[in-house]
């Protein structure tokens, strides 16, 4: 069952996504630890409360692996081959026990089975993506019922100077491998389309309240 996902985000397609980061890949986490780091520890406070079986949606580099707990048995995928030879560069290094596996593969198109796992997490993805509703439709299939989804997102502003940026940067959002321009009426009419989900917390995060903190209970 598939929602509505509200006014069309375009703009993006896989091979601007795999082409932006393979150049971020060197750069990506000097440039995006800090800025990004309070929306990770609180995506991976929500899944350490849930733990289980957790799939981490867009693993990138992965910045946040560490700071799962043990309870947490993350398999990771990203689209972009160099983000995760990162990410397992990490894990070896640090000896994270609790990484069962890091792959290669489209979010949007996943390959395993449904109700696979107990909890998902995308921080920072649902900007990346050609079409985000449908990385929510593979996200809702791959959680059990009773499961939960969290991401963490920049949520576009609606008017002024913040709005007029956004609007200018979304214009090169090919270049940079993602969307400075997201409304929060595509995760809404995602939501207001399906019967199995339900919103049970949304809220902003430091720096600043850049970025968005969203659960998603599977019911």
């Amino acid at each position: 069952m598939s929602g509505e996902a509200g006014p069309a985000v375009t703009g993006i397609t896989n091979a601007n996504v795999t082409d932006a980061y393979a150049r971020w890949a060197p750069v990506y986490d000097m440039v995006f630890t800090a800025v990004m780091k309070p929306g990770r520890k609180a995506a991976a406070a929500a899944i350490n409360r849930l733990g289980g079986r957790v799939l981490d949606v867009g693993v990138g580099t992965g910045l946040e692996l560490p700071m799962f707990t043990a309870n947490a048995r993350i398999t990771g995928v990203d689209l972009s081959e160099p983000m995760l030879e990162v990410a397992r560069k990490r894990v070896r290094d640090k000896g994270l026990a609790n990484i069962e596996a890091l792959t290669a593969m489209d979010a949007m198109n996943m390959t395993f089975p449904d109700a696979s796992f107990d909890a998902a997490v995308a921080p920072y993805v649902l900007t990346t993506v050609p079409d985000p509703a449908r990385l929510l439709d593979e996200m809702a299939r791959l959680v059990r019922p009773g499961g939960e989804i969290v991401l963490v997102n920049h949520i576009g502003a609606e008017r002024g100077l913040i709005a007029a940026g956004e609007r200018w940067l979304g214009k090169r959002g090919a270049a940079l491998g993602w969307r400075p321009e997201f409304p929060w009426s595509v995760v809404a009419g995602w939501l207001a389309g399906r019967a199995d989900v339900e919103l049970t917390e949304r809220r902003t995060l430091a720096p600043l309240g850049m970025f968005t903190l969203i659960r998603i209970a599977r019911k």
